[in-house]
């Protein structure tokens, strides 16, 4: 593809169909581009098109995403799969001697797209591959250009930001250094330059908007150098630092205030990030920051008290009263917060005031109640008041608790009088005293069971029966939705606290507020019910089982979906997810709901919901109704293929990405169901085809499901699949997951059904090449958990056909090359195999080979037979040595990379899970299988053996006669 002015023109005219609303304009045009993106210069193309003024901005702009999208999908994909490189070598040193002048030289909504970029080629090139982009964005600190210089900065931020989060590494010390060594000063002289400049430009606002916009840009890098450990160069000016930030603490440029009340200013992100930066000192460097602290603190502190309620400052609060929490904890700043006085005023200048609820919070509640509940329950990274509030609450409550305890405690009585006087008006209180004693009376929890650890001068049952309960009995369940919401979220919380009987009285009260107008009140309604059903006790039995749900559970099934149809709950995931919670607990007693459920859940799905979680779990509830319905009644699949299929297969055909790897789950679920029960029908034989399509494989969030759906074929159908010559396409897919280093455990998976279940004659033609893939994978690129796998899959082919067999054909493919594979592989790596039922298959294989293959006994292998013993033994006896990469494949699902551009990821359906076959069922003991194969050995070969056990250690000689104790048998 060469870069003409025709090609820019045509390449513009694909980049505009791709914005349009119309999918059968946008679709096509999509497609096209990723079909033509491999092509030499495509890349360049698109950069000239970015960098052509003339060019309509929408254009530029849809081209900068498509690059940015492009470099994420690109260009380290080939370090994954050991493929060859989708991005041509003069095509990447093009980018990298280009982007970087062009970033800086466009727009700022190009600017921001190519930043991106240049840090996704940075996390993999940079410093090795590309040492010269640290000085390019040096040298250009002193253009003087304060929208280049912002450029820059933008980019050093976006590519060093990782060091907040990365692991402690040689790699990661040499890199930072390597940074360090070309930025540090220029980054402390640009501070000081650009400090200076503050007061140049004092009275030009549009001028003071870039300058302190750089200093934001400044102090977010400076946080990241600083993350990892402290660097001797910010060590030695930590002067310099620390006085810019005090001074930027106190800046105060009316020309920089904003009107608005909600977006911050850029005066307010200055400030909230000295708060960010300060907290890490005082956090991780704490000697070295001991000088400046009661600086800091005092500063901080009257930055609180004359900070208004508007939303604009609510990061600026959250990180102003994080570090108050840092400090407060530091046992050596307690001093600071010791006198009573202190404490009073922060709780009543501070805590409290941060700790209502506003009217913006409320308008929140109406308006954007997801946003709402991601802010309150879920964690979410965006800075609230409220939780760092409770934060400071909870740490002053852990440092000072005697004196917390009185002066909340006369806050509380306060609040709750208040409300009690008039609680139409004065609800707003009470809500503020439930949060006051959540944060106050919490000490530690998890995410699965809330708080499990409390103060115990806080009598949280007490509380909820007094204050919490009384609102939930009141008989309008919409009247006060926000102290609803608060009194709901409290026994959500403290639910591993409060105990059994108190939740099994609250039960019927949750279930009630489930037919709630407020889209709040009714997902925490659904998500206290759903986190109570999950609870166990002492004994891991679920605490609330069938019989205590069963009297309730038609109120709450009917309430559940009746919810659904609220408005702006159409797609709740906590709903969802309750739903299915229900019917898990409930199980067969869940059978007289299915007739109404599963119409209703097909027909949301017909709908084709949007929202990733919903989808989860409307999945997961329907794999549970597959699983209870059949396990009553097992020739009722058929009724689910005759709902479910049709919605498939219109999602296959508009090809519905999102929902793919879930179609392929639920197809492998309901073909396993008809397990043993004739032949397969045709409408999957239909689908069979498109199963082996390349670009379904492509996308990685298929691979798994789609190995399953294959292997039940395989189980259910190999003679079809033998009579429709598809065992090519098959190894193809083989082929395909064996050179892929994310997915080669899975192409051993699909192999194991192969030589289980295919006909013979057919796969035995094809084993020499197959065995030729896996050698050639292994002497390319070999990794922990392929050799792990490779041991497996050998082991396997051993119990299932034999040893000799495979000694023979492996010698066919090159001479000796049995014995490297027993040298290099076996012997040094075997203990690695992770999992129990692998190490099982790995030691009846193993003992196959050594006391039933002859070959092993011949000269050139005979020395390996006494140290595959030994390895075997050390397999037994040590546990398996945990080593990176071993962890993928696992049912949870797949990690993705965040910048492999998007891919839907796989999700494994918790209630879809495959059925773990155990080869291996007659063998219980896999030490007691070695010592009768040893006793049945030595018989046979009483001359032979003890020559062959003579250069084995005397306490591995003393194992192996303990096995053969236990055993039963004799060697000797």
């Amino acid at each position: 593809m060469e870069v003409t002015e025709a090609n820019l023109q045509l390449l513009a005219g694909y980049l505009q169909q791709t914005l349009s609303a119309d999918p059968n304009v946008r679709r096509p045009a999509e497609k096209l581009l990723e079909s033509t993106e491999l092509q030499q210069n495509y890349p360049i193309l698109l950069l000239n098109l970015i960098d052509k003024a003339q060019m309509d901005m929408t254009t530029r702009v849809a081209g900068a995403i498509a690059f940015k999208n492009y470099i994420k999908r690109n260009w380290a994909a080939h370090l994954d799969s050991d493929g060859p490189d989708r991005i041509h070598e003069s095509d990447r040193n093009t980018i990298k001697t280009l982007i970087v002048t062009l970033m800086l030289h466009s727009p700022v909504a190009l600017q921001k797209q190519l930043s991106d970029a240049v840090s996704i080629i940075g996390k993999h090139d940079f410093p090795k591959k590309w040492p010269q982009l640290i000085d390019e964005m040096v040298e250009r600190f002193a253009s003087g250009d304060f929208n280049v210089i912002n450029g820059v900065l933008q980019t050093a931020h976006s590519l060093f930001k990782r060091y907040r989060y990365e692991f402690k590494s040689q790699a990661l010390w040499e890199e930072i250094k390597f940074v360090l060594d070309r930025m540090a000063k220029p980054l402390t002289d640009l501070l000081q330059a650009t400090m200076q400049l503050t007061k140049v430009h004092e009275n030009n606002a549009e001028a003071l908007k870039v300058i302190y916009g750089s200093l934001v840009l400044v102090n977010k890098v400076f946080f990241s150098l600083n993350s990892q450990d402290l660097p001797e160069f910010f060590e030695d000016n930590i002067n310099t630092w620390m006085g810019a930030f005090i001074q930027q603490l106190a800046a105060d440029v009316p020309s920089l205030r904003t009107g608005d009340d909600e977006d911050a200013g850029v005066l307010e992100h200055l400030r909230a990030q000295v708060c960010e930066n300060i907290c890490l000192y005082a956090k991780k460097y704490d000697e070295e920051f001991k000088p400046f602290m009661e600086q800091f603190v005092t500063a901080v502190w009257e930055l609180l008290v004359k900070t208004s309620l508007q939303t604009k400052y609510d990061s600026l609060v959250s990180h102003a009263l994080q570090f108050l929490s840092v400090v407060a904890e530091r046992p050596h700043y307690q001093s600071i917060f010791e006198n009573p006085e202190i404490l009073a005023q922060i709780c009543d200048k501070v805590v409290i005031p941060n700790l209502d609820i506003r009217p913006s919070d409320e308008e929140i509640f109406e308006d954007s109640p997801e946003e709402y509940i991601r802010r309150d329950i879920e964690g979410s990274d965006i800075d609230t008041r409220r939780r760092a509030a409770c934060d400071l609450v909870k740490t002053l409550s852990i440092n000072f608790e005697q004196k917390i305890f009185g002066i909340f405690g006369q806050y509380l009585e306060i609040l709750l009088t208040k409300y009690k006087e008039n609680p139409a008006t004065n609800w707003r209180s009470k809500d503020t005293a439930i949060y006051l004693v959540t944060s106050w009376a919490s000490r530690g929890g998890t995410q699965k069971h809330g708080i499990t650890q409390t103060s115990e001068l806080v009598p949280l049952p007490e509380f909820c029966a007094q204050q919490i309960i009384p609102e939930l009995e009141r008989p309008n369940i919409n009247e006060f939705p926000v102290l609803k919401a608060a009194a709901i979220k409290y026994i959500m919380v403290f639910r591993s606290i409060l105990g059994p009987q108190v939740l099994a009285n609250c039960l019927p009260q949750l279930i009630r507020h489930l037919p709630a107008e407020s889209p709040v009140v009714h997902s925490y309604a659904a998500c206290s019910v759903e986190k109570i059903l999950t609870m166990r006790d002492a004994s891991n039995a679920i605490l609330f089982g069938p019989q205590v749900l069963q009297p309730h559970a038609t109120q709450l099934v009917s309430g559940l979906f009746a919810t659904l149809s609220l408005p702006g709950s159409g797609e709740n995931e906590y709903v969802m997810k309750a739903i299915m919670r229900s019917f898990s607990v409930l199980q067969s007693a869940a059978m007289p709901f299915m007739g109404v459920a599963l119409p209703r859940l097909t027909e949301i799905l017909t709908k084709m919901p949007s929202r990733p979680h919903f989808n989860h779990y409307l999945f997961e509830t329907l794999a549970l109704c597959i699983k209870i319905v059949c396990q009553a009644d097992a020739s009722a699949v058929s009724s689910f293929e005759e709902a479910l299929f049709p919605v498939f297969q219109g999602f296959l055909q508009q090809d519905i990405v999102e929902f793919m790897p879930y179609v392929f789950q639920m197809l492998s679920v309901l073909l396993e169901m008809r397990e043993g029960s004739g032949t397969i029908p045709e409408p999957y034989w239909a689908l069979f085809p498109c199963l082996l399509s390349p670009a379904l494989w492509d996308r990685t969030g298929n691979v798994t499901p789609l190995i399953r759906l294959i292997s039940a074929f395989i189980k259910q159908g190999s003679a079809q699949i033998q009579a429709l010559g598809k065992l090519s396409g098959i190894l193809g897919i083989f082929q395909k997951m064996i050179a892929s280093k994310a997915n080669d455990h899975e192409g051993f998976y699909l192999l194991q059904n192969l030589l289980s279940y295919y006909p013979p004659a057919e796969i035995q033609t094809n084993l020499r090449q197959i065995f030729g893939l896996l050698f050639q994978r292994l002497s390319l690129s070999k990794t922990p958990k392929y050799l792990s796998g490779i041991i497996i899959f050998f082991s396997f082919y051993v119990i299932k056909f034999s040893g000799s067999q495979m000694a023979q054909l492996i010698d066919e493919i090159q001479p000796n090359l049995f014995g490297m594979l027993l040298d290099r592989v076996f012997i040094t790596e075997m203990g690695k195999v992770p999992k129990e039922q692998d190490r099982k298959m790995v030691a009846v294989g193993v003992t196959k080979l050594l006391t039933e293959t002859p070959e092993i006994l011949q000269q050139q292998y005979a020395t390996f037979w006494p140290r595959l013993l030994h390895s075997l033994i050390d397999l037994f006896e040590r546990p398996p040595e945990k080593l990176k990469g071993l962890e993928l494949g696992e049912p949870a699902g797949v990690a993705e990379d965040p910048d492999a551009g998007y891919q839907v990821a796989y999700a494994q359906l918790t209630n879809a899970q495959p059925n773990q076959q155990d080869y291996l069922a007659e063998i219980t003991d896999a030490r007691q299988f070695l010592a009768t194969s040893l006793s049945k050995f030595a018989q046979a070969r009483a001359g032979e053996f003890s020559t062959l056990l003579s250069p084995l250690e005397p306490e591995y000689k003393q194992v192996i006669q303990k096995y053969c104790d236990q055993a039963g048998v004799r060697i000797a």
